[in-house]
């Protein structure tokens, strides 16, 4: 019996684990808990960061089931040819998935690419504005140049990318630790439990940021062709993803709310550099 040409499978749980926990947290925190304190004007924004898990885990439980069964190299391009037909619906919807993506992607890859170059400013006060705007060109072609590698590379670069990852949040924390306020972090607004419609605007706004920040656990099944056992590594390495990540924003924020009032936070433009120097 004949088979064509097939990925080689060399991703483990590890590997998947750790590319989900890359694409997940990458500047976006440090970035978006500011506009995700504004929100709702408050410590009480922090409840976004448990709406959001729960969204993450329904949609990662969707992702999950559809990478086990489908385990090909894609994801949603498979998944919609699979549901409405590869010689109907299905044919354009594929497309149009794949359309959207040369669209959105590179505009996330410039998101964090802008951010990143924003605290590379703030090391660097010297850049200026035009050095900020070259680095943040020259970064994501730095990221292709990394990554056009065999995929058990890949998988190991992430490896150590998430080791890099959880020791600068895990820093953030313990730092924040000997500071921890109950004062601040229960510094709540008037009114901010009031079941109002604003309040509820002001959740859903902060949620959107949150999701934001959750967004990038799905992007294994893109890969499910190159990881071993799918159907059993897929689902964990999602779930896994989303809940480690959950953590580590809900202690970072209250580290950073234990150091620096949430007033200030919202007017900070680099808050973890903020907090750096507030601990000095």
């Amino acid at each position: 019996m004949q088979t064509g040409p097939s990925l080689r499978r060399e991703l483990g749980l590890v590997q998947a684990t750790s590319l989900a926990i890359t694409d997940m947290v990458g500047i976006g925190p440090y970035i978006t808990i500011p506009l995700l304190l504004a929100a709702m004007g408050g410590p009480q924004a922090m409840l976004a960061w448990f709406v959001g898990a729960l969204v993450a885990f329904c949609d990662g439980l969707v992702w999950a089931e559809l990478g086990a069964a489908l385990p090909k190299a894609g994801g949603s391009y498979n998944y919609l040819r699979e549901a409405y037909g590869p010689r109907s619906a299905g044919r354009w919807l594929s497309f149009m998935m794949v359309w959207q993506i040369m669209f959105s992607a590179p505009l996330s890859v410039a998101s964090g690419s802008i951010g990143f170059a924003s605290y590379l400013r703030y090391l660097l006060p010297g850049l200026g504005a035009a050095g900020e705007r070259a680095f943040a060109v020259i970064f994501p072609l730095l990221l292709v140049t990394l990554l056009y590698r065999r995929i058990r590379v890949i998988g190991n670069i992430s490896v150590v990318l998430a080791g890099g990852v959880l020791i600068g949040c895990l820093w953030i924390i313990f730092s924040g630790v000997p500071h921890l306020s109950t004062q601040r972090l229960f510094n709540f607004p008037p009114g901010a439990f009031r079941l109002h419609w604003a309040v509820w605007v002001g959740l859903g706004h902060a949620t959107l940021y949150a999701l934001y920040d959750y967004f990038g656990y799905y992007n294994v099944c893109y890969l499910a062709e190159e990881i071993r056992n799918p159907g059993y590594v897929i689902p964990r390495a999602i779930l896994l993803s989303i809940a480690t990540v959950g953590a580590l924003y809900v202690m970072m924020t209250a580290s950073f709310l234990s150091v620096i009032p949430w007033q200030e936070i919202v007017q900070s433009k680099s808050i973890a550099s903020t907090f750096a120097a507030r601990l000095n």
